[in-house]
């Protein structure tokens, strides 16, 4: 189990769930409201559930593959520790994980 803070783009908290291992950030994020859009549904075809990661636990995550690294670069606001929410994989390594949503979000939907 995985305690996830979620923070808005001020830093200021914005949600805080326990995510069992095995699930997809993107999921956990969406269940409780976050406004993530995701727009490919978690295929790794946009960059619409761009977070950014704090520092103390970006480095406790596998590295994001060069896709993922080629999709960040279509994102706004990406930062050195930005990651595709689709791409995160909580398998119970991570007792926390703080995650601040980006100032503004590419918007597929048109919304």
């Amino acid at each position: 189990m995985t305690r996830i803070r979620f923070l808005g783009p001020d830093g200021g908290p914005t949600g805080e769930t326990d995510a069992p291992s095995g699930t997809r950030l993107l999921d956990i994020a969406q269940a409780i409201g976050q406004p993530l859009e995701g727009t490919c549904e978690g295929q790794m075809a946009c960059s619409t559930c761009h977070v950014i990661v704090a520092a103390g636990d970006f480095d406790r995550l596998p590295r994001a593959s060069e896709q993922e690294d080629d999709l960040l670069d279509l994102a706004p606001h990406v930062t050195r520790t930005s990651r595709l929410a689709c791409q995160i994989l909580l398998d119970g390594s991570l007792d926390m994980l703080t995650v601040r949503l980006p100032g503004s979000a590419r918007d597929m939907q048109g919304r």
